[in-house]
């Protein structure tokens, strides 16, 4: 468990399981790349907890958002070391009615953080302490070719996906949204903000396999599509806020 050192109306001090100390809303600066793919909904909502809902990005389809992010500083001081992550989440909204429309550039790269695996035992300490960020530690690659970004990840020596992102065009701007994840029980939504180069791109290739990792295994079961609806790429400041229950919004 963390340890909450000091609080005010904007930020908090926090001591993590590892020792580190980490200040919140948590400011980083990561290179990410991405891609939202649409996605059976009925088996979107099965990976989702109570309280939450699925979106609807195109008529009678759910998505899943595949991000793959390399983190070059982590606090403004850098408590914590440089590390690579992957994130799977599902595009949703607090809610249990049925999954309502939502636009793919507005929600995409918003949603519930089904699994994150990261390249470091303080990584992995620093999401599951503060936000209950379902990580583990794995081995995590990115491999830059001219535009495109390949990561490939591996957990307990099973492959979990390996994947190819051309990065679209980016341009200086400031984009908000949110993640949902589980913490002693409750279901919590946290603000997101990036703050640098940013950029999106509808419908295009993307380049991807499923490994025989569990995880891997039950993607394969949502019938994604072989098409990105939205592919982004971001260089930029990312900031994540402290974890509120969805139920105080």
């Amino acid at each position: 468990m963390f340890e909450t050192l000091s609080r005010d109306t904007k930020n908090e001090t926090v001591i993590l399981s590892t020792g580190h100390r980490v200040e919140l809303p948590l400011v980083t600066e990561a290179r990410m790349t991405g891609v939202v793919l649409s996605a059976d909904p009925l088996a979107a909502r099965a990976l989702l907890p109570d309280g939450l809902t699925p979106i609807r990005l195109t008529p009678g389809r759910a998505g899943v958002t595949f991000l793959c992010v390399e983190y070059h500083q982590i606090g403004r001081r850098g408590e914590i070391e440089p590390y690579n992550e992957f994130g799977v989440l599902v595009p949703a909204t607090a809610g249990s009615g049925p999954p309502p429309y939502a636009s793919i550039l507005t929600h995409g790269v918003s949603g519930y953080v089904w699994y994150l695996p990261v390249t470091t035992e303080p990584a992995k300490a620093l999401g599951v302490d503060v936000w209950g960020y379902p990580k583990e530690v794995g081995d995590i690659t990115h491999v830059d070719r001219g535009s495109e970004r390949r990561t490939t990840v591996t957990v307990n020596d099973q492959r979990v996906i390996d994947i190819t992102i051309p990065r679209p065009p980016t341009f200086e701007q400031t984009r908000s949204s949110v993640s949902y994840t589980i913490k002693d029980g409750r279901v919590l939504r946290e603000a997101l903000t990036l703050d640098g180069d940013v950029g999106f791109w509808p419908y295009s290739r993307v380049t991807y396999s499923l490994g025989d990792h569990p995880r891997g295994r039950q993607l394969k079961s949502l019938d994604l599509g072989d098409r990105a609806l939205l592919r982004f790429a971001a260089d930029a400041e990312f900031v994540i806020g402290a974890g509120e229950p969805i139920e105080s919004h």
